[in-house]
């Protein structure tokens, strides 16, 4: 690609650096927190797409970076890539998620009711200019709703609507890592989640809004988007008993398509499932469409693992984007030359 070191010498380049780090202002500890507390679900974002659930360390590159969400992920990756691997987690149950919001467009009610929980959806979207306060908590509520709620799914299942739940896999290096092995297609379904859980939120948006729109043949429904604190829970290597590490910040999403042919030609429904860490509703409604329609035949590009699991890789992506900002002049004069029609065999001048 004729790439060539930037002129100047390694004064320039930490004269450009100095002159970037005194227009984004001093960076401190109280910077760091005041981030943290104020943008929980921008670092949310940030620490699904880097793989590391570490929100001092998500507000310290976000801080670092100017707000370069490109450029933090980058950073949370590369320190990721520092860490020791030091246990497996056990698989997820639903008695295990603190769920504070839990919602589904398929039904008016389901087992366990609505749990709103901390949202937008129903508010104006108006700019306050006056400073906005915590509001107090309210209390004297009727009912407290249940902290442990079963899957929608689940319903669905019992009533002969959805394939039975396939077995939970065993935790440990069976499952393929995608932070530690390269993406194949086609893809395995543990990399096809893990690959739609740390990818580009505004590339997922654009290609799951493009099959809504009707490029595609996914028109879903919502069967549940839920929003939970989920335990670690690690298997002791000596006593071999289960333990919490602590909780994360963690959010999923279903998706129904419509009834097609099941196993022995019975109707049935698809499911689409997406699921993150931290809380990101926009993403996984459309990571769960996706997935539904990457088992679709049409030949869509949102319809195709690989184009949708390379294409919203934030890390490759923005990578390959800003390399053009290096030196390209030897490719582009050999174009000139071309059109001009003279050999394109040139001196590097």
């Amino acid at each position: 690609m004729a790439y060539v070191a930037a002129r100047g010498g390694e004064e320039a380049i930490q004269q450009a650096e100095a002159l970037y780090r005194r227009l984004l202002g001093p960076l401190d500890a109280g910077l760091v927190r005041r981030l943290e507390q104020a943008l929980p679900y921008l670092l949310d974002r940030l620490m699904g797409e880097g793989s590391l659930y570490a929100p001092e360390l998500a507000a310290l590159a976000l801080a670092q970076t100017g707000g370069d969400l490109y450029e933090a992920v980058l950073l949370l990756r590369a320190y990721r890539t520092t860490l020791p691997r030091l246990g497996y987690a056990e698989p997820l149950e639903p008695e295990a998620l603190l769920t504070v919001r839990r919602i589904s467009a398929a039904f008016k009610d389901i087992p366990g009711g609505q749990v709103l929980g901390p949202t937008l959806d129903y508010s104006h979207r108006l700019l306050h200019f006056e400073p906005q306060e915590a509001p107090p908590a309210r209390t004297g509520a009727e009912a407290q709703a249940s902290l442990h709620l079963p899957f929608v799914a689940d319903w669905h299942r019992q009533n002969g609507l959805l394939a039975p739940r396939p077995p939970d896999p065993t935790p440990g290096p069976e499952i393929p890592d995608l932070t530690r092995e390269p993406l194949l297609f086609p893809a395995p379904r543990a990399q096809r989640l893990q690959a739609l859980s740390r990818a580009d939120t505004g590339g997922v948006l654009a290609l799951g809004y493009a099959n809504m729109r009707g490029y595609g043949a996914i028109h879903p429904t919502v069967n549940e988007v839920r929003l939970a604190y989920a335990e670690v829970r690690l298997r002791h290597p000596v006593t071999g008993a289960v333990f919490s590490a602590g909780r994360v910040r963690y959010s999923q999403a279903e998706v129904l398509t419509k009834f097609r042919p099941g196993p022995g030609g019975k109707p049935a429904l698809e499911l689409g499932f997406a699921a993150t860490l931290g809380w990101n509703e926009v993403k996984l409604i459309a990571a769960a469409m996706l997935d539904a329609a990457m088992d679709q035949g049409e030949p869509h590009p949102a319809h195709t693992e690989e184009f949708v699991l390379s294409h919203t890789e934030p890390v490759e992506a923005g990578g390959f984007c800003i390399h053009y900002k290096l030196p390209h002049y030897v490719t582009f004069l050999s174009n000139l030359l071309a059109h001009q029609g003279q050999p394109e065999e040139v001196e590097d001048a």
